[in-house]
């Protein structure tokens, strides 16, 4: 019998390694989110609160829409402002599509909606009519039309009524439960009564109102990479709405009561930073409500008062030691507008093992015309495999730190590529499995080679190699592969064993 190898084009090997998936990426708001939103809102909805949640994500995503789809949310909204049997939530959603997209409504209809607004807002204990009643009067005034609460005081004590001593919020005096989403609109209609005051509010129960907010904060969840999200702790199963929704509710009630108070809201800025993180880790939502959700809190944190996350992200994840790839890092708010002056730097390099790799801080250089930090990895020592990258940002300015928040260090993964080297590959005929091969053949797999070797029935043929890194050290994949084309075009596929220094395989007829 003999054994013929013909050239590398037909001997192939199949290196399969083991690397750990990556944690989603935290980028910023981009061109597929505005596709998504389009897809998700195509169809004209028919009711009043998903028309709101279509325009306002539009207008925020600057998503141009059909006219006519406009002409008939503006038909609606009208409908139901001139409708005398409209309740509060109907009101509410129909004034906030009418100033979305500028509809022409009578001067007239508005009046008749805010005296109607206005004697609901006498009457309730509700926190839902609360909301909606406030919430339209305000979006009122929003729109030119000179609206004032002047009973705010004792809705503002009304409202507070309903707060609980860990921060949270009942529905309404008969609620037994409370409810983290709740106190985001309890919030947001707080910071609605202060707007539509014509005098100023109790300064004592704006106090009052902070601390609430610094104890709501203690409730808050996260995850081990900073992202932080707000959940429901005990509520009834009709009224639990997901960490999304509830949330949004508290960006919503936090930054409204934070735009309409004197001084600072005491909200840590990475909490602040781990709620941006815990939106843009939705990355494309599956549906309008969480689309809404996500834009519009991520459009609040933008530019609100408390602290304006920066995120810090990779452009790419993979980076090849072959091609000599700069590792980049691109800071910015979520919308992807430019940061202030800062610095970025490399703090600490950790391996898959959590093993520490490296401490030496290195400054990332600053490319602004493309707006993006970098640095070479080769002098990194780092080799083929996972790494977690440890970066410290610091703002130039010190100005800066009361208003922007970076969350102190951010840890990303990333993993490192690299050409594999296949060295000291021979092939030879041995009697057996254990024996030594009685006649072997050096093979070069990088270059065009062909190599004869004659053997009978009863011996059999050896390969062996050793894989190693662009930086020379032994290299264990998952997985080799050994594929072999007869000459009759037939291929058959071997699993080569191997050690942590080589790689053999004997093969019998």
């Amino acid at each position: 019998m003999a054994w013929r190898l013909p050239p590398l084009a037909v001997l192939l090997l199949l290196v399969a390694a083991a690397v750990a998936p990556l944690s989603s990426a935290v980028r910023p708001v981009s061109e597929a989110h505005r596709s998504v939103a389009a897809e998700l809102f195509a169809a004209s909805p028919d009711d009043l609160e998903t028309t709101y949640e279509a325009v306002r994500t539009f207008k925020i995503l600057g998503v141009q829409r059909d006219k006519g789809l406009d002409g008939k949310a503006c038909k609606l909204a009208a409908d139901r402002l001139s409708s005398s049997s409209s309740p509060a939530k109907d009101l509410f959603h129909a004034v906030q599509i009418a100033g979305v997209l500028a509809c022409s409504v009578d001067a007239g209809v508005y009046d008749d909606v805010a005296s109607r607004l206005k004697a609901v807002i006498k009457d309730t204990n509700s926190l839902l009519e609360f909301y909606y009643s406030v919430g339209g009067l305000l979006s009122l005034k929003e729109q030119g039309h000179s609206v004032v609460l002047s009973d705010a005081d004792s809705t503002f004590h009304a409202i507070k009524a309903l707060s609980q001593s860990d921060g949270r919020w009942r529905y309404d005096t008969n609620s037994a439960e409370s409810s983290t989403f709740a106190a985001g609109i309890a919030l947001e209609a707080l910071a609605g009564v202060v707007s539509l005051s014509d005098a100023e509010v109790d300064p004592s129960m704006i106090g009052v109102v902070k601390n609430d907010i610094v104890k709501l904060f203690g409730t808050i969840k996260s995850y081990d990479d900073g992202t932080f999200y707000f959940d429901e702790k005990y509520v009834d199963g009709s009224e639990y709405k997901g960490p999304i929704t509830t949330s949004a509710s508290v960006v919503r009630g936090v930054t409204s009561f934070a735009n309409v108070v004197s001084g600072k809201l005491n909200v840590p800025g990475e909490k602040i930073l781990g709620l941006a993180k815990f939106f843009l880790g939705i990355g494309l939502p599956g549906s309008g409500k969480d689309c809404f959700n996500q834009i519009e809190s991520l459009s609040l944190l933008e530019s609100n008062r408390i602290f304006v996350p920066l995120i810090l992200s990779l452009p790419s994840k993979v980076l090849s030691l072959t091609s000599k790839d700069q590792l980049k890092v691109e800071v910015t708010t979520v919308f992807g507008s430019a940061a202030p002056p800062l610095r970025v730097n490399l703090v600490q390099v950790l391996g898959s093992d959590s093993k520490v790799i490296t401490t030496d801080s290195k400054e990332l250089q600053f490319d602004l015309d493309n707006n993006v930090h970098y640095l070479d990895i080769t002098p990194l020592k780092i080799d083929v495999g996972k790494y977690s990258l440890v970066f410290e940002i610091t703002l130039q300015d010190s100005e800066h730190e009361t208003v922007y928040t970076t969350g102190g260090r951010n840890t990303e993964s990333v993993v490192v590529t690299g050409l594999i080297k296949v060295d000291k590959a021979e092939i030879g005929i041995s009697e057996n499995d254990a024996g030594s091969a009685e006649s072997v053949e050096k093979l070069d797999l990088l270059k065009d080679t062909k190599v004869s070797l004659s053997a009978n029935h009863l011996q059999k043929l050896r390969l062996s190699f050793q894989l190693s890194t662009p930086l020379g050290r032994t290299f264990k994949p998952h997985q080799v592969f050994l594929k072999l084309k007869h000459e009759s075009k037939v291929e058959h596929l071997f699993v080569v064993p191997g050690s942590a220094r080589q790689f053999k395989i004997v093969l019998v007829e």
